[in-house]
């Protein structure tokens, strides 16, 4: 699992890691019918200081599926599983990008609330759904 999170501090972001892992827990038990942990290790936490780095994560997170792909097909798709649908830093000429948007059913992420996040990252441009990260 790939998370862009945004905290106030070091302890906010534990609060809340924490309590991600005791959700996704409860989730995968309840679904698999079993008890205890679901996470073995802690997260890997690595702060973003620049535009470049956060849309590079950007493009990793939300365009990761397509970088796992066994083939790639000349047709461009968003990881459904993903929040690709409701992030808007795509270049909209892509005909997957408009799919998804008629789609796009009520937010269930929160909106950035740090420049990065919200403008910083798009000095460096928009990000291409057809991109493969850690390809080319």
């Amino acid at each position: 699992m790939h998370l862009l999170i945004e905290a106030a501090d070091r302890p906010a972001l534990a609060r809340g890691m924490k309590a991600v892992g005791a959700r996704l827990a409860r989730a995968v038990n309840r679904i698999f019918g079993r008890t205890g942990p679901v996470l073995a290790d802690r997260y890997h936490m690595r702060v973003l200081k620049t535009p470049r780095e956060v849309r590079n994560a950007l493009r990793y997170v939300l365009l990761n599926a397509r970088r796992h792909a066994s083939r790639l097909s000349g047709t461009v798709r968003l990881d459904p599983a993903s929040s690709a649908r409701w992030f808007d830093g795509w270049r909209r000429e892509s005909p997957a990008i408009r799919e998804v948007l008629t789609e796009a059913l009520e937010r269930p992420v929160a909106r950035a609330r740090t420049w990065l996040l919200r403008i910083g990252w798009r000095r460096h441009g928009l990000i291409d759904p057809a991109d493969v990260p850690g390809l080319g």
